[in-house]
């Protein structure tokens, strides 16, 4: 190699880095707003609990007999479902809105990273030897199988978080209505 070519692949290198390095702070920033949002949400919840926790107290030993304790028992359980619930359906919201992120960053790097290696195959089999084609068709296709499995894997994966979110969304809807019906009876 000459020397022009040399620099060349040192200044890739080190735009490569410095773009990763870039990835890794901005993935680093979004991990810490996660974090940030989880405590926040755990502060609020802890606040609520403490604020309700005493209120409850206060109504239960105001209670005159057996069954008006038990009618305020009752009457708390939707409440407390409805909040679990809720509280549930935030923490969830965060973490997958963090994981969107996350899988947004990738699947942009996994693409960019695709795209350098498909030029990087054009370029050697441009410039190769005479008598090397079949190396050349060999490495083509490897990095064809490569993508198509990245992009099954993709797929998959996205399958996979839709059907998690379903699941979700149907047990906090029959959670719901279970309380619902046991708040009914009781």
């Amino acid at each position: 190699m000459n020397g022009v070519s040399d620099m060349l692949t040192t200044e890739q290198i080190a735009a490569a880095h410095k773009a990763n390095m870039e990835t890794l702070f901005g993935l680093t920033n979004k991990a810490f707003e996660g974090v940030e949002k989880i405590v926040e949400l755990n502060m609020t919840a802890a606040k609520a609990a403490l604020k309700e926790a005493a209120q409850t107290t206060q109504a239960a030993l105001s209670a005159k007999d057996a069954q008006e304790l038990l009618a305020l028992q009752a009457s708390l359980m939707q409440p407390l479902a409805d909040k679990t619930a809720a509280y549930s359906r935030h923490l969830y919201d965060i973490t997958s809105g963090a994981a969107a992120e996350f899988g947004k960053v990738m699947e942009v790097q996994a693409s960019e990273t695709q795209r350098k290696v498909g030029a990087m195959v054009e370029n050697m089999g441009r410039n190769a030897p005479a008598g090397s084609e079949a190396s050349v068709a060999m490495m083509k296709n490897m990095v064809s199988a490569a993508n198509t499995a990245f992009e099954s894997v993709q797929k998959a994966v996205k399958q996979a978080s839709d059907t998690a979110q379903s699941n979700f969304n149907s047990m906090t809807t029959s959670a719901a209505a279970a309380t619902k019906a046991s708040a009914r009876k009781g």
